[in-house]
């Protein structure tokens, strides 16, 4: 497969996790797993009701230490496959893992229930103990879905299934798509570098990526939309059982949102769909030379625009200055990211390796680990300051303790589209003239929309298909007709969303991994931008600490009185336009440049 010069890129190094999959203390640590679930139903199950608060508190570090070990286990077994899911060994070793932990932590299922039984008299009472309550984030959380609980006997049947339903559906869909090839010009791509070849200067390039990219997802369509139907399905059974009134309710109560608040949200970026991303096409049409661009020319980059490569170091720099103007404690907490002798980042792209970008949380006792797939366009340097976002929040949050930290999707991507506004602001500050300031603002503008404008798009695409599977199976070609109509509602008329593109639906992994984890993108990016717009005003005194705070504080308070400190409202609709107002104010801007440019 081709890459970018992946020889000189950083790989990660799970060394101090295990020294490899024949690591000895694996087998131990999976026994030290299974004895401490099996300890505490064996000490505790059926004594909640009555427990004192020291032994309560004695139960909840017995869990919290299970987790700090099925955290280490389960994560080594998942960055140890996603570099090389071609390889059957480290898959065969995932899904061991997998299986053991699930196996091994049935006899801790009894706990939660037992404290969704507790009358709110006594689970207050238990909370007076000044060492119960320091873990209060962690007990409300698990009593917010105590009305959604069946029996144990029911939970164990959904706990010991996991394995081979919903994770194994996504486990199957990682695999396939990880060993399809692309082949462009007789060189063969994998998905996550023919996504890269979409970004190319060359028009021509371009649409061969695009159409390769429609074609391959076609010719599989058979078995992306089978799994895809029962990953749906699996999801369907569940939420009936445990009475959710929509596709959606259970993520909404576990990302402390209300159905109105989102409802709130999508109405507002949906009626912006003209003025964002109709208006910015239309643009970009004219730059492009034609009167309407093709899907995969969304994220192209302008003809006039400089093919700059960014180096690997010469990125990270970028970023580093850019946090450390922000705030020297943030690079701070950055830099062991880029430790040369042991990364806590993999880069390079490679073949069989996972497409996209993450970033893996562990206990604080460990780190957590960046996946990047970087070749040295502009948007691989804001990928990786998106990504160290999310790698910075998880440092500091994961301080409230490990059961404690459990911060919701909604606010998981704040720090990470943060990062991402304060580099481009950074860049935009050398930019050495009005156009190089348009380009830059409007592949800001491009990522923007792609973050609140279509994540949206998904997330009325996945509603649809949610709904309609009540009725039965989709097939393919009912699926790639939502896709088609959601896209070209959202794209407007300067897009053209036909044949060659309305089958690229299976791409979007969250689809299959997490249901209805996109509207969390666009949630963020609309904070982000409030939240940017009043840092820019300078009228909240230390800006810089009330954030890295707030930060540390996101899986202990909701969003919305996190946002107090600045002055902001999250339960107003004018917040969300506020948000999108900050993306409208750089498409007039592009505007008056390109006017005064004469592009």
């Amino acid at each position: 497969m081709k890459s970018s010069r992946k020889n000189e890129l950083p790989a990660w190094d799970l060394s101090d996790l295990y020294s490899g999959m024949d690591d000895p203390r694996i087998e131990k640590d999976l026994d030290g797993y299974k004895k401490l679930n099996q300890n505490l139903s064996r000490r505790y199950k059926g004594k909640i009701d009555s427990i004192a608060p020291e032994d309560f508190r004695k139960a909840l570090q017995m869990v919290e230490e299970s987790g700090v070990l099925g955290s280490k286990l389960g994560v080594y077994a998942y960055l140890n496959m996603v570099t090389r899911m071609k390889d059957t060994r480290a898959v065969a070793f995932y899904q061991n893992i997998e299986e053991k932990l699930t196996d091994y932590s049935k006899p801790s299922i009894f706990f939660s229930l037992e404290i969704n039984k507790l009358s709110k008299d006594r689970f207050e009472a238990l909370l007076k103990d000044k060492e119960v309550a320091f873990y209060r984030p962690f007990l409300e959380r698990v009593r917010r879905f105590k009305n959604y609980e069946l029996s144990e006997e029911v939970e164990e049947v959904f706990h010991d299934k996991s394995v081979t339903s919903g994770s194994a559906w996504r486990r199957f869909y990682d695999e396939h798509s990880a060993a399809l090839v692309y082949t462009v010009d007789g060189q063969k791509y994998n998905d996550a570098e023919i996504s890269k070849l979409l970004q190319d200067k060359d028009p021509l390039m371009r649409e061969k990526a695009g159409k390769e990219l429609n074609r391959v997802c076609k010719e599989n369509a058979a078995f992306f939309t089978f799994v895809y139907n029962m990953i749906v399905k699996d999801k369907a059974i569940g939420d009936t059982h445990r009475g959710y009134k929509s596709p959606v309710a259970a993520r909404n109560l576990d990302n402390q949102v209300d159905d109105k608040a989102l409802r709130a949200l999508t109405d507002s970026v949906r009626a912006q769909y003209g003025n964002i991303a109709h208006r910015f096409y239309k643009l970009k049409a004219k730059w492009l030379g034609v009167k309407k661009i093709q899907y995969w020319d969304r994220n192209a980059p302008l003809p006039f625009s400089s093919d700059r490569h960014y180096s690997w170091d010469e990125s990270v720099e970028i970023v580093l200055d850019a946090y450390q103007r922000f705030s020297p404690k943030l690079r701070a907490l950055a830099e062991p990211f880029f430790n040369k002798e042991h990364s806590w980042i993999d880069v390079p792209p490679r073949d069989g390796k996972r497409s996209g970008a993450f970033a893996m949380p562990m206990p604080e006792k460990f780190h957590p680990y960046l996946m990047l797939n970087f070749v040295g366009k502009q948007n691989d340097v804001l990928t990786l300051a998106h990504e160290l976002g999310h790698g910075c929040h998880m440092r500091l949050s994961i301080k409230q303790g490990e059961l404690n930290d459990d911060t919701p999707l909604t606010l998981a991507e704040v720090a990470s589209v943060f990062g991402e506004m304060i580099t481009f602001q950074s860049l935009l500050a050398q930019a050495s003239d009005d156009k190089e300031r348009l380009c830059l603002i409007a592949s800001k503008v491009n990522d923007m929309i792609n973050t609140a404008i279509r994540q949206i798009a998904f997330h009325f695409f996945e509603t649809r298909v949610h709904e309609e599977r009540k009725q039965g199976e989709l097939s393919a070609e009912r699926l790639d007709t939502i896709w088609q109509e959601e896209m070209r509602e959202s794209l407007g008329k300067y897009v053209i969303v036909d044949d060659d593109s309305k089958s690229i639906w299976p791409i979007v992994s969250h689809f299959f991994h997490s249901p209805f984890y996109v509207y969390a993108y666009s949630f963020a990016d609309c904070l982000v931008n409030s939240l940017y717009q009043v840092y820019r005003e300078g009228n909240v005194k230390d800006f810089e600490g009330k954030y890295l705070h707030m930060l540390s504080q996101t899986g202990v308070k909701r969003y919305d009185e996190l946002l107090k400190p600045f002055g902001l409202n999250a339960k107003s609709p004018e917040f969300w336009n506020k948000g999108l107002g900050l993306i409208s104010s750089y498409i007039d801007e592009l505007e008056r440049l390109d006017k005064k440019l004469k592009l």
